[in-house]
């Protein structure tokens, strides 16, 4: 693809917090990198996998408020990971992470380990513990 035939298409990743890296060729036949906007088949995609993840992530909501879950799966689905990734990124024990998505278990969490957890999440231990702010949030995608 020619330089210029690099698509800018607008959908999902227009709003810049997500570009896609194209090779394409110069007026000298080289090969470059360019940033994309997004093609339209790829930004419908991933409009639908992130609708996807949003309503299993509400699913997770509701749990939460009838004390099933607690706030670590609502992050960890808005994140797409699993019991074996957050343990990973964390360095706690996968059976310590299945513990902690029981809501009566994350509230004895050591403040070593939440602030792990918040630090993958990006955010802060008073955010991963408000579930007052996970109530309020929004999940959709930006148009």
């Amino acid at each position: 693809m020619k330089i210029e035939e690099v698509p800018q298409d607008k959908g999902y990743m227009i709003d810049g917090r997500i570009s896609d890296l194209n090779y394409a060729v110069d007026e000298h036949g080289k090969y470059v990198s360019r940033q994309s906007r997004g093609w339209l088949p790829k930004n419908e995609a991933m409009t639908m996998a992130w609708d996807v993840v949003f309503e299993r992530a509400e699913e997770v909501r509701k749990k939460i408020f009838s004390g099933e879950l607690s706030p670590l799966a609502f992050y960890m689905e808005l994140h797409v990971m699993d019991i074996s990734i957050l343990s990973s990124y964390t360095g706690i024990a996968k059976w310590k992470v299945k513990r902690h998505l029981m809501m009566k278990n994350f509230r004895k969490i050591s403040t070593d380990k939440m602030v792990r957890y918040a630090e993958v999440f990006g955010i802060s231990q008073a955010e991963l513990q408000d579930t007052e702010r996970i109530r309020t949030m929004v999940l959709k995608h930006e148009d």
